[in-house]
């Protein structure tokens, strides 16, 4: 049996679990634990507070450590993740931590491996398809802000995973209405463009509803006015459809689409609504292919975890081989 630390570092939470590998190659979840991030003035010291967690698995008895974090990696041991106050460096895993064989990611490498996880199989159906055999397969996701990436199979019996930071590039507005949203959120933020991130994201939802309803609320409460405020619902759906479309075309993931991330999970009406599909299946030109693209929701929060997981398995088999 094989011992997996896997970990999932995002702006707002730092999730972290124990996995083991049985003989068979099942991946089965130990225990798991979230922690603040912003609690921790250093990744030193979020290590600091998993070791004095009730979070009893130890980083020295581990095979394999897989850190995911939302942002850019250099070298699979450093970060400067945008939307964390700190930086990560991992090049000195096994004095620093007692790390004895690890590797870092991004956030989305992790989600995209989700996808092939027992989690991805049983992710919930939202829109049907006719997925291509070996083709590529996009996840999407937001949260603190938007991830993305691809898989796809390997040729050697497993799966590779390209990152993405398409979250940080101008969201499309489309009509002059959103237009005039766009204003609004420039003279909110003192940005010069607005980013996906900033749009469909929790706090994305917060800037919606106060735009269209004068209300300044926070994510959570905003979902829970979504049946007295439909248009703010029909807003988020459309544009969290487009910014899936676009990354459907983008890479053409005629593989099918799994959406991931804390906004979708929360509330699954923003994909269930009328308005993702019609926006999602919308093209002048490519209709007829997003009409093919099948799409899953992973709704399990800990989606990050079991995709750290299952990469550890397959880095662990190929040093086998």
């Amino acid at each position: 049996m094989k011992n997996i630390l896997t970990a999932d570092i995002g702006g707002t939470n730092s999730r972290f679990a124990h996995f083991t590998i049985g003989i068979d190659g099942k991946v089965s979840l130990v225990e798991s634990i979230w922690l603040n991030t912003a609690e921790a003035g250093s990744f030193p010291e979020l290590i600091d507070n998993l070791k004095k967690s009730f979070f009893s698995f130890k980083a020295k008895g581990s095979d394999i450590v897989v850190m995911a974090v939302a942002g850019p990696v250099e070298n699979k041991v450093k970060s400067k993740p945008p939307l964390i106050a700190w930086g990560i460096d991992l090049s000195n895993a096994e004095k620093d931590f007692g790390f004895k064989r690890c590797i870092l990611i991004n956030d989305f490498i992790a989600q995209a491996f989700a996808s092939r996880s027992p989690i991805g199989e049983a992710a919930e159906k939202i829109l049907p398809g006719s997925p291509v055999k070996d083709a590529a397969t996009a996840v999407i996701g937001a949260g603190t802000g938007l991830g993305k990436a691809v898989i796809m199979e390997n040729r050697r019996g497993g799966y590779i995973a390209f990152p993405s930071e398409g979250g940080h590039t101008n969201f499309p507005f489309v009509s002059e209405r959103e237009f005039e949203y766009q204003r609004f959120l420039l003279k909110e933020r003192d940005e010069h463009y607005i980013t996906g991130n900033t749009v469909v994201s929790g706090q994305g939802l917060s800037y919606l509803h106060h735009f269209l309803s004068g209300r300044k609320l926070e994510p959570s409460e905003v979902v829970r006015e979504f049946p007295q405020y439909p248009e703010t619902l029909e807003w988020a759906s459309r544009f969290y459809a487009r910014v899936c479309r676009n990354y459907v075309l983008e890479t053409l993931a005629m593989g099918g689409l799994y959406v991931a991330g804390g906004v979708a999970a929360k509330s699954p009406e923003i994909l269930t609504h009328s308005a993702f599909e019609q926006e999602f299946r919308s093209s002048d030109t490519l209709s007829a292919l997003l009409a093919k693209i099948p799409v899953s929701l992973i709704r399990d929060e800990n989606s990050g975890l079991w995709g750290g997981a299952m990469l550890a398995r397959q880095i662990l088999k190929e040093m086998v081989k």
